[in-house]
């Protein structure tokens, strides 16, 4: 016959339950529409009209953010081995420059390569990934074989590549390009790019080797090494992708104005940075999805454009994003102990 102190020591000899975690995305969407409604909310107090009820407002924040998505996505790849990458902002930019060079139409008369005028748009391209890709595998192998530290390497990439963005044409901008080529940038084409790309890279980090390998570097790079992985080789391939992001951002961006500038994509690094880290990447490496990064782009983009809406001044702007970036670091850090406690 079966007593109560029976059951009582079969209840306590069973496996505890584990209760079933939220993911991270859910929790981050959550916040997403929370901003979104109290902008709704708050833009009927103040100004009497809808923040979310405007289409064209909605377009052109989603349009503005998909260039710098692009740039996060490979920026988050970059945090999950537990390096940085300060440079993708600047690539940018001279991708930008070099992409327009190549994209100019024949009516203008002051082109940059006179003989390299009204070239197929696969041309300009396939030259600005190129450009990207360069500056990723500079980064990448400074970093690897010569042991600097990626804050550092990307800093001077950062520095070098603007430099050579404003060398390129003396300061001047590139201007008059062809339509084939600001077609790449038209309509919601920056958006289908943005949401391509972020497809692709989900599932290579989540069902391929390349993703595991990313993975298991940022979790702990030794073990990784001991494991028979090729720590220094991926970390540049890893780089690379990052720069050839940069890169296609720059096209992008240079399509979509229809021009390059050599300031373009200024503080777009950080920016991408905030996106990753908002959307759950941790900056200790290891952790960090692209539906996160995708759903902390959605979140600075709504912020900046409401609080655009509210008529909120550009420096106020500014000081919100850095009091973001800091949270989601704090919370992130919480994570992390939490996460060595279990």
């Amino acid at each position: 016959m079966t007593t109560a102190t029976d059951n009582n020591q079969q209840a306590a000899a069973a496996p505890k339950l584990r209760k079933k975690k939220v993911p991270t995305e859910v929790s981050i969407l959550a916040v997403l529409i929370g901003i979104a409604l109290l902008f709704e909310l708050v833009g009927w107090i103040v100004r009497g009209d809808s923040f979310l009820m405007n289409p064209q407002r909605l377009l052109i924040m989603i349009l503005q953010m998909s260039i710098i998505g692009i740039i996060a996505i490979g920026v988050t790849q970059v945090i999950i081995t537990g390096g940085i990458d300060l440079s993708s902002g600047s690539v940018l930019a001279l991708t930008a420059m070099v992409t327009a060079s190549l994209a100019q139409s024949s009516d203008y008369a002051r082109a940059v390569y006179p003989a390299l005028t009204d070239m197929p748009w696969v041309v300009p391209l396939v030259a600005g990934l190129l450009v990207g890709a360069l500056a990723g595998i500079i980064n990448g192998s400074l970093i690897a074989f010569a042991m600097i530290p990626p804050f550092i390497a990307t800093l001077g990439m950062m520095v070098t590549a603007r430099g050579f963005a404003r060398a390129y044409t003396e300061g001047q901008p590139v201007s008059m390009l062809t339509e084939d080529f600001t077609w790449i940038g038209s309509g919601a084409n920056p958006v289908i790019i943005f949401l391509g790309v972020a497809a692709i890279f989900h599932i290579a980090l989540k069902y391929t080797r390349y993703g595991k390998y990313t993975y298991a570097i940022g979790a702990n790079p030794q073990a990784a090494r001991v494991s028979g992985i090729n720590v220094r080789r991926h970390l540049v391939m890893v780089y690379a992708i990052a720069g050839l992001l940069a890169g296609l951002a720059g096209v992008v961006a240079s399509a979509r104005a229809g021009t390059g500038q050599a300031g373009m994509g200024l503080m777009y690094e950080l920016d991408a940075i905030a996106a990753a880290v908002i959307g759950g990447t941790s900056l200790a490496g290891g952790v960090g999805r692209v539906t996160g990064t995708v759903i902390g782009a959605l979140i600075l983009g709504v912020m900046l454009s409401g609080f655009t809406f509210l008529g909120v001044d550009a420096y106020y702007q500014d000081i919100v994003k850095g009091v973001i970036i800091v949270t989601a670091v704090i919370v992130d850090q919480y994570r992390q102990r939490r996460r060595k406690l279990s």
